[in-house]
């Protein structure tokens, strides 16, 4: 407890070695494990599609380059909800931060479940594919267990993080020094010709960027818990560059060496390329990679946790959620209503969730809500330059990022108009119906002031002050 006035507030806690775990651990989850079939059947080549991760890997590079200035000129958790309710205003906040509830954290949740389920399974179903029942008993298994360790312990929490970057490091390491050895005794027939086949219409590129940056979602995840990290304005831009450098680096290595072991045919056909990989390299010790995939969907799946409780929590901290929601556990200090929240979302999510189709309509959302915040901060250079800065990026920097959001809003709708895109953007817009009635004119029942009383007792909670 660190309160002037006796309130209670999240604890700094996270360092350096933590804050690098918690980008680069949520980053290197199910993705490098899942999507390279899904990039490289969209973009149609092997060389085509290791550009396109290498410009995944850019583009959030300058994202949270972005991002770490953002980061310290609000020193808020939060990260996008925080960024646009203070340079943009409370109805597109509001409407980011229902979509993210609602759509886009419970969709990246449900989505690295279902990875991590594949993977446990799929040494019990070679050649075949698994019950979707199955799988998503499996899914829901993970999500509650990471949510029950989520309202115990933040230290518990950073060192599942910790522990399951060492893992999938480790893993990926495998896969690379397989592939030098398999690269050294000359399969490099799918290099040859590497760039026949690409598909290069507008929406096939969108696409392709869809799935490999999917791979890269967790970029932006310490600025949901800025207020818990020691010295933000030096460790957070120094863990942005440290943690996309590095799995930036190691997945175009992964991606080589997939195609090294692999032709893309076999490549594209695999449920599961890192346990097919495992089979033609490691033979009969193959169950090693689906063992260490699973464990690394499952730390992507606690930070991924992690931080989407925050924002639940800041949003109602800001007046834009119930107040129940902003409280912290007297004794744990985490925020275990938010918490139980989006894992009760996450649930619902997962019933009718199948994988692909959660990435493309998260990243779709995603993306326009970047681009919203991306203004935000070319605003605040232009006309708020007396901020203090502990870190600034040129502007040119936030410009290159939101013509990159723009376009990977745009691509898929202008090239290959569907009527799902139609769906979730009225999804957002319908945000502003609630907003309006419930947020703004606050007409919010005497029930809901009972229930928080009720859930307040029950829950062991009190409201958080900020930890600024």
């Amino acid at each position: 407890m660190e309160s002037d006035k006796n309130r209670l507030n999240l604890k700094r806690e996270v360092g350096i070695i933590g804050a690098v775990s918690f980008i680069a651990g949520t980053m290197m989850g199910s993705g490098i494990f899942i999507s390279p079939q899904y990039v490289l059947s969209t973009i149609g080549s092997p060389g085509a599609s290791l550009i396109i991760w290498t410009c995944c890997g850019l583009v959030a590079m300058l994202g949270g380059l972005c991002y770490a200035e953002l980061g310290t000129v609000i020193p808020e958790s939060g990260a996008e909800f925080i960024y646009i309710l203070r340079t943009v205003g409370k109805g597109v906040a509001f409407m980011f931060v229902f979509s993210f509830i609602i759509v886009m954290r419970p969709a990246s949740a449900t989505g690295i479940a279902l990875s991590f389920a594949e993977y446990v399974v799929a040494p019990f179903y070679n050649g075949c594919t698994p019950p979707q029942l199955v799988l998503k008993c499996i899914a829901a298994g993970a999500i509650v267990v990471l949510a029950i360790v989520n309202c115990l312990s933040v230290r518990l929490a950073t060192l599942i993080q910790v522990v399951s970057m060492v893992v999938k490091m480790l893993a990926l390491a495998v896969i690379i020094l397989g592939g030098v050895v398999m690269l050294f005794q000359g399969n490099t027939r799918s290099f040859d010709n590497s760039f026949e086949g690409t598909n290069v219409g507008v929406s096939s590129i969108g696409i392709a960027f869809y799935q490999g940056l999917w791979s890269y979602d967790g970029w932006n995840t310490l600025n949901y818990l800025t207020e818990e990290l020691k010295h933000p304005e030096v460790n957070l831009p120094r863990a942005v560059v440290i943690a996309i450098s590095l799995v930036t680096g190691l997945y175009l290595l992964v991606n080589v060496s997939y195609l090294t072991v692999m032709t893309p045919k076999e490549l594209m056909s695999s449920n599961a390329v890192a346990v097919t990989w495992g089979n033609k390299v490691l033979g009969s010790w193959g169950w090693i990679m689906s063992v260490a995939a699973a464990l690394s969907a499952f730390g992507s799946l606690n930070g991924t946790f992690f931080s989407g409780g925050r924002v639940c929590f800041v949003a109602a901290r800001e007046g834009h959620m119930p107040d129940i929601l902003a409280m912290a556990h007297v004794r744990r200090l985490t925020p275990s209503p938010a918490l139980i929240f989006t894992t009760i979302v996450s649930l619902l999510v997962l019933i009718p969730g199948d994988f692909q189709s959660i990435v493309n309509y998260f990243s779709f959302t995603a993306w326009f809500f970047y681009a919203i915040t991306l203004s935000g901060l070319i605003y605040l250079k232009i006309k708020k330059p007396e901020l203090p800065r502990p870190y600034k990026v040129p502007i040119i920097l936030p410009i290159l990022v939101l013509i990159a959001a723009i376009f990977l809003v745009l691509a898929p709708i202008v090239d290959n108009p569907q009527i799902e895109y139609l769906y979730v953007s009225l999804f957002i817009v319908s945000g502003v119906i609630i907003y309006i009635p419930v947020i703004h004119y606050k007409l919010c029942p005497g029930l809901l002031t009972k229930l928080t009383v009720f859930l307040q007792l029950f829950l062991e909670v009190a409201p958080a002050e900020k930890n600024l």
